[in-house]
C-alpha cells in the first residue's frame, strides 16, 4: 500500500464510500430503466450511417454478419462488465473496477482515458446534432445560417443548447433522467421498426446474391499515418470476402459503443447485483437484433454498390419512391442522438465523481446536491465543458479517439475479472463470467484486434493523451489520494480486518 503505484482500494472500501452522506446518490433505477440507458446511448448515428458505408466499401450483403461479429465481441465485454458490475455496484464503471483489481495508477489511467470516450464523445455527438437538427429545419424550409449550426459552424448554437439542455436533465435527478430517456428511445425505436417493417415490402432477392462477395485487394495508396496500424505491422486487408466482413466488424464495432455507460449508474440502481448484468445485456441483446435486422433491409432494398455513404436508409427508401421516409428517419436520428448525448454526460459526470471522492481528483467536485441527490457540480462542470468543446472546435478528426478511449477500457475490465477472481475469491458474484480466464482473455484480444484496425497517427493522439494524464496523476493524485498517508494507512488497517473477518481469504 505504501507504493502510490501498487495503491488497491478494496472492495468492501469502495462500497463504504457509497454510504458516506455527502456522497450518497439516490437509488432510483431499475433494471429495465438500465436497459432503456443502454438502447437510448447504443442507437445512435451508427444504425443510420455505417450500414451502408461498410456494405458499399467493406463487406456486401454480408455487413449484417460484420454486426453479429462486433456484437459477439461486445458481448464478451458486456459480461465481464455485469460480472463486476454486479460484485462492485460503484459509480465510476472501469475506473471503479480497475482500483479494486490493479491499482491507483491503473485505476487513474483507466479514468482519463474514459474522459477521452465520454466527454469527447458527448461533444462529438452534440455537433451531429446540430446538423440533423438544420437538415430537418432545412425540409421545413426554415434552415439556419451554417454560421450557426452544422459541423462547419463558427460558433455551433445548437450543438451548445443541446448539451446545456441535457446538464441541466441531469442535474434535476437520475429518475427524471431516466423518463426523458424512455420517452426519446420509444421514438427512435418505433422509428427504427418503421423503416423495417416498410423496407420488408420492396426486398429484392437479387440484391443478397453473393451474400459474400469475391474477395479485392487494398486499393494503391492507402498507407501512411492514416492506415490502420495493423497494416502498417504488415498484415495487409483487402475489401470483400470473409476478410472483409471481419474487417466491417472493425468499423461496425464502434455502432455499439455505449453499453459500457449503464455500469456507470450502479450506486443509484436499486438492485444493482440483479439489476446491472440484466441491463447491460439486455440493452446489447436488443440493439444487436435492430442492427441486423436494419442491415438486411437495407442491402435487400438496394444493391449494395449503390448504397449512400452519407445517407443509406434515406437513399434506400429514395429509391423506390418513398422519398418521405428521409424526414422521418431524420428525425429518429435527431432523437437518437438527443439520449446519446444526455447518456454520455450521464457516464461522464459519474466517473468524475468517483475520482473526486477518492481525491484524485479535487475533493469538493464531489458534493451531491441535497435535493435531487446527483453530483450536481461535476455534472454542470462536465456539461459547460462539453458545451465548449462542441460550439467551438471541429471535432471530425478526434472522433476515433473516442473509439480507441473505449477499447482500452474494455480490454482492462476483461483482464481485472481475472485479477479479482484471484485475489478476492470469496466475493459474493450475483453474476458469473463463465469458462474464465477462457472468455475473458478472448474479450481482451478481441479488442485489442480491434484496436490494431484504428489508424497509427490516432495510436499516436492516444499515447499523448495518456502521458498528459500520467503527469497529471503524479503531480497531483498520487499525493492527495485517500489512499496516501494517515488515510491509506486506515484502509490498510481496514484491509487487513476485512481478510480476517472472511477467515483469511
Amino acid at each position: 500500500m505504501a507504493a502510490g503505484t501498487r495503491r488497491i482500494k478494496s472492495v468492501e472500501d469502495s462500497i463504504r464510500d457509497t454510504e458516506e452522506p455527502e456522497h450518497r446518490l439516490k437509488k432510483n433505477l431499475s433494471g429495465l430503466d438500465l436497459a432503456v440507458f443502454g438502447v437510448g446511448v447504443i442507437i445512435g448515428t451508427g444504425i443510420f450511417v455505417l450500414t451502408g458505408e461498410v456494405a458499399k466499401t467493406t463487406a456486401g450483403p454480408a455487413v449484417a454478419l460484420s454486426f453479429v461479429i462486433a456484437g459477439v465481441v461486445c458481448g464478451l465485454a458486456a459480461v465481464c462488465y455485469a460480472e463486476f458490475a454486479s460484485t462492485v455496484p460503484v459509480a465510476g464503471s472501469a475506473y471503479t473496477f480497475s482500483y479494486a483489481t490493479l491499482g491507483e495508477t491503473v485505476a487513474w489511467i483507466i479514468g482519463w482515458d474514459l474522459v477521452l470516450e465520454l466527454a469527447l464523445g458527448a461533444a462529438t455527438v452534440s455537433v451531429g446534432w446540430s446538423g440533423y437538427l438544420n437538415q430537418l429545419l432545412g425540409d421545413l424550409g426554415i434552415p439556419l445560417p451554417t454560421s450557426i449550426a452544422g459541423e462547419t459552424a463558427t460558433v455551433n448554437i445548437p450543438a451548445i443548447f443541446i448539451a446545456l439542455a441535457m446538464t441541466a436533465v441531469l442535474v434535476l435527478g437520475i429518475k427524471l433522467s431516466s423518463r426523458v430517456t424512455s420517452v426519446i428511445v420509444a421514438i427512435k425505436v418505433a422509428i427504427v421498426l418503421l423503416v423495417i417493417v416498410l423496407g420488408l415490402f420492396y426486398l429484392t432477392a437479387d440484391n443478397y446474391t453473393p451474400f459474400v462477395p469475391p474477395a479485392e485487394p487494398a486499393a494503391e495508396g492507402e498507407g501512411g499515418w492514416h492506415a490502420p496500424l495493423i497494416q502498417l505491422l504488415g498484415f495487409t486487408q483487402g475489401s470483400f470476402g470473409w476478410g472483409g466482413v471481419i474487417a466491417g466488424a472493425s468499423i461496425v464495432f464502434f455502432a455499439f459503443i455505449g453499453f459500457d455507460i449503464v455500469a456507470t449508474a450502479a450506486e443509484e440502481t436499486k438492485d444493482p447485483r440483479k439489476d446491472l448484468p440484466r441491463g447491460i445485456i439486455g440493452s446489447l441483446v436488443v440493439c444487436t437484433l435492430l442492427y441486423v435486422a436494419v442491415s438486411l433491409v437495407v442491402v435487400g432494398m438496394q444493391p449494395y454498390s449503390e448504397l449512400s455513404t452519407e445517407a443509406p436508409l434515406a437513399e434506400a427508401f429514395s429509391s423506390v419512391g418513398l422519398s418521405f421516409v428521409s424526414s422521418v428517419i431524420s428525425l429518429g436520428a435527431l432523437a437518437g442522438l438527443t439520449s446519446v448525448v444526455m447518456i454520455l454526460m450521464l457516464g461522464q459526470s459519474r466517473v468524475l465523481f468517483a475520482m473526486s471522492r477518492d481525491h484524485l481528483l479535487p475533493p469538493g467536485m464531489a458534493a451531491v446536491h441535497p435535493r435531487y441527490g446527483t453530483p450536481y457540480k461535476i455534472t454542470i462542470g462536465t456539461g459547460i465543458f462539453v458545451a465548449l468543446l462542441a460550439g467551438f472546435l471541429p471535432l471530425g478528426t478526434l472522433a476515433e479517439l473516442v473509439n480507441i478511449g473505449t477499447l482500452f477500457a474494455f480490454v482492462l475490465v476483461s483482464l481485472g475479472v481475472i485479477v479479482l477472481r484471484r485475489t478476492r475469491p470469496d466475493l459474493h458474484r450475483a453474476f458469473r463470467v463463465p469458462l474464465v480466464p477462457l472468455l475473458p482473455i478472448a474479450s481482451a484480444l478481441a479488442c485489442f484486434y480491434l484496436m490494431l484496425n484504428l489508424p497509427a497517427d490516432t495510436w499516436v493522439r492516444f499515447a499523448v493523451w495518456m502521458v498528459l494524464g500520467v503527469a497529471i496523476y503524479f503531480l497531483y493524485g498520487r499525493r492527495h489520494s485517500r489512499l496516501a498517508g494517515a488515510e491509506g494507512e486506515a484502509a490498510a488497517e481496514r484491509a487487513v480486518a476485512d481478510r480476517a473477518a472472511r477467515g483469511g481469504r
